[in-house]
């Protein structure tokens, strides 16, 4: 397992741990024009969804594997929040912003992986 590859799976678990909907990876290693290796798509039901989610990425991945993101954007408004860990970028939306951007749709020539809702 490459090293992308584990910081993925840290995500996508402090990701579940607050029971986020419709998680999406899209892998775009194959292609040539992106802008990182992956990204990791995901939906909160509010702002205070949206915010805790995106805390409890951060806080997961630094406490499992000692990784911080390099930036974050988002946080005023927690809309949508970018977190940028290099080579992979999540992305926490609100539903509305997340339909509305459809990055899963941009990037469709990408391999995308939706995992199953932690209930």
């Amino acid at each position: 397992m490459s090293d992308n590859e584990q910081i993925v799976n840290k995500i996508v678990e402090g990701i579940q741990e607050r029971k986020v909907k419709r998680i999406a990876i899209v892998d775009l290693t194959k292609l040539k024009e992106s802008p990182c290796n992956y990204f990791v798509i995901c939906e909160g039901d509010s702002v205070v969804h949206v915010n805790a989610v995106a805390h409890s990425i951060k806080d997961w991945v630094n406490q499992e594997i000692k990784v911080k993101p390099y930036a974050t954007d988002g946080f005023e408004n927690c809309e949508w929040i970018a977190m940028d860990y290099g080579q992979i970028i999540v992305h926490v939306f609100q539903r509305s912003a997340r339909e509305f951007y459809d990055i899963e749709h941009l990037w469709a020539d990408g391999n995308i992986k939706f995992l199953e809702d932690v209930l």
